[in-house]
């Protein structure tokens, strides 16, 4: 897909510096740029390249003036990395923008669809599932039986939503995510064998929350799993059952949450975190990665370490862990020098 320079400074609302007429198809770092492809200067870092680039056009920020010569074509806008981040975005939407039902696929006569959608080949939508306006499933997804998944929302190739989940507006849920899985529930018995415990709840996941991929969010044993407005999951995290994450967190790949933990609003979780079960995570609360959580946390804390403590103390003793051995070493020095006095 084509676009002019003409084309794009409308979009961003920008000014053209050169042939308004050029055509770009693709995107491309400064430093790599060739004929054809839209880049963006906006650290300084990467200004020399700015006259070296083959890229078509160049997106800049309105207060850049050239010091020599340049062969590509400028679009001045006010703030170049997010002018390039509202075009990826536009782009995307584009590029992503397919509608129909492709074949072979399985939609059950009982389910509602919305207008303006897309089915991908190989995907299996179940009995009373509702699809409002605009979603978009792609190939060889599942979707299970009394699933709702409302307008504007994306399920990437692969993902997976068990029955009963509830799947809000703006949504993202990338390839290989299993939505609403049974909870971690067994029961032992005096033999040392295990039980399993049915899980009946469900997963909510409220509106523009983002899911990365091969995300698991496990189903609660009563109840729902719920993630608030505008959460955001990285790759590879465990949500297990009847968790509740508050809006607008957002938790790194690979870190695991154990049952029935609460998690605040605006919290920043880092990766390899581990949250134990049946905790309370306060608002804006920031953990560092790999850190081990295993008690109840207040508001605005900020933790680091397994068991974690606070992000300022931690900072502190590293000092000391790192000169551990030169400190073992002094202390066997000073009491050689005791026992040798006595």
């Amino acid at each position: 897909m084509n676009f002019t320079a003409e084309q794009i400074a409308g979009i961003l609302d920008g000014d053209v510096v050169g042939d308004a007429t050029i055509e770009v198809s693709k995107l491309a770092k400064i430093e790599e740029g060739t004929s054809g492809a839209l880049t963006f200067l906006s650290n300084p870092k990467y200004t020399p390249y700015i006259y070296t680039t083959k890229a078509s056009i160049t997106i800049v920020n309105k207060s850049f003036v050239p010091e020599k010569a340049i062969e590509t074509t400028l679009i001045k806008v006010d703030d170049a990395y997010k002018a390039f981040s509202k075009l990826l975005e536009y782009y995307n939407q584009v590029k992503l923008n397919k509608v129909g039902v492709e074949q072979p696929s399985f939609i059950s006569e009982s389910a509602t669809i919305g207008n303006n959608i897309y089915v991908g080949a190989f995907s299996y939508l179940g009995n009373n599932v509702i699809i409002g306006n605009n979603v978009k499933i792609f190939p060889n997804c599942y979707i299970g039986d009394n699933v709702v998944i409302k307008d504007n929302t994306m399920v990437f190739a692969g993902a997976k939503i068990y029955s009963d989940s509830l799947i809000g507006e703006h949504c993202v849920i990338n390839s290989g995510v299993i939505i609403g899985a049974d909870g971690f529930g067994f029961t032992p018995n005096n033999k040392g064998e295990y039980t399993k415990v049915p899980q009946i709840g469900n997963v909510i996941l409220e509106d523009f929350v983002d899911v990365g991929a091969a995300t698991t969010i496990d189903r609660a044993t009563l109840g729902s799993t719920i993630i608030r407005k505008g959460v955001k999951l990285d790759n590879q995290i465990q949500i297990a059952h009847n968790v509740e994450i508050g809006k607008n967190t957002v938790i790194a790949a690979q870190t695991g949450v154990a049952g029935s933990t609460k998690i605040g609003e605006n919290c920043i979780i880092g990766g390899q975190v581990g949250i134990a079960g049946h905790l309370t995570i306060g608002n804006g609360v920031k953990i560092q990665a790999q850190s081990g959580i295993g008690k109840n946390i207040k508001d605005n804390e900020v933790l680091q370490g397994s068991p974690s403590f606070n992000y300022s103390d931690w900072n502190k003793s590293y000092v000391h862990f790192k000169n551990l051995p030169k400190l073992v070493k002094t202390i066997n020095e000073i009491e050689k020098k005791v026992d040798g006095n006595n």
